[in-house]
């Protein structure tokens, strides 16, 4: 009995010791992280703005297309707030986005000016593919993410050859003409850029079971919900960039071009490119919807268009 109270004793004051020896060692850890916590460099000032304040208080008045948005609804100030935080926040992707509209929008803007489309509909572009010639899961291709069903009914040329969804100025011009179209069945250029973002058929039919035919009174799914938020946030950063903290040059870089009409064959690109004093590199850069190694001319009556820069 007295070997088991001796052991047990043992036990206890072992299983003290490791305890305590515990303790220090938290405490001794608990000490640093403390120190290090109270040590570490202050946030940069740029950022800690953007995280304190990433737009300067929401615009009073807002229109998309001349059609006027409800900012005085709850509900429409909290998701503007929210795309405005977002895109503000991401500050590395919105600038990028500055930067491309500067080359992209002369292009774009005359293109709708001609076709009588509002000028708004250029930040659609920049909410399709951030102005980039990219491709979707879906087969959407170019800077309207246009599908080759659309594309064709437009009069684009879509082949293993050539794609002209990734021509700036021809997509400009087909999204132009479908999105006259839109606008004929709609009468919103509000619904017309949903209707064009997230196609399926989803804003004639919540018109007709909603018996609404007004954006912001519609009951939409959640990326509907979002769509016009998005082009309404990155149309208000692109023109006051400073009042989101944006510091943007106007690009000096501008390169002079040169068109070059081409009404035959033109078997070999690499040749084409050597004899223009360029490179095939140079080539493909400037004419991306070139995908082949050659451009078959199928109608002579139709004059291709090669744009490349000056020498």
């Amino acid at each position: 009995m007295a070997k088991q109270v001796y052991f047990a004793t043992l036990t206890m004051i072992a299983i003290a010791i490791v305890i305590y020896l515990l303790h220090e060692k938290i405490q001794s850890v608990w000490k640093e992280v403390h120190k290090e916590a109270t040590t570490l460099q202050p946030i940069d000032e740029r950022r800690k703005r953007l995280m304190v304040s990433a737009y300067s208080g929401l615009p009073e008045q807002l229109d998309f297309c001349g059609e006027e948005v409800p900012v005085s609804l709850v509900e429409v100030k909290e998701k503007l707030d929210f795309e405005l935080m977002v895109n503000a926040y991401m500050h590395a992707n919105t600038l990028l986005i500055l930067h491309k509209a500067q080359k992209c929008f002369p292009t774009i803007e005359p293109i709708l000016k001609e076709a009588g489309i509002p000028e708004d509909f250029k930040y659609l572009a920049v909410i399709e593919s951030s102005l980039d010639n990219t491709v979707s899961p879906s087969g959407a291709s170019g800077f309207w993410q246009l599908t080759k069903e659309v594309a064709l009914q437009h009069g684009l040329v879509v082949n293993e050859e050539v794609d002209e969804r990734l021509h700036l100025a021809k997509s400009t011009q087909a999204v132009c003409q479908h999105l006259k179209n839109a606008y004929q069945k709609l009468g919103s250029w509000t619904l017309v850029a949903v209707d064009f973002g997230i196609g399926n058929g989803e804003i004639e039919q919540a018109i007709a079971i909603q018996k609404v035919n007004n954006y912001y009174h519609l009951l939409l799914s959640k990326e509907a919900n979002r769509f016009v938020f998005k082009i309404l946030a990155l149309k208000e950063i692109i023109q006051n960039p400073q009042k989101y903290r944006f510091e943007l040059k106007n690009s000096k870089d501008t390169v002079q071009m040169r068109i070059i009409k081409v009404g035959k064959t033109i078997p070999d690109l690499l040749a084409f490119a050597k004899e223009q004093g360029v490179s095939y590199k140079t080539l493909k850069n400037y004419n991306e919807w070139l995908l082949a190694d050659r451009l078959t001319v199928k109608d002579t009556t139709r004059k291709w268009e090669i744009c490349l820069p000056l020498q």
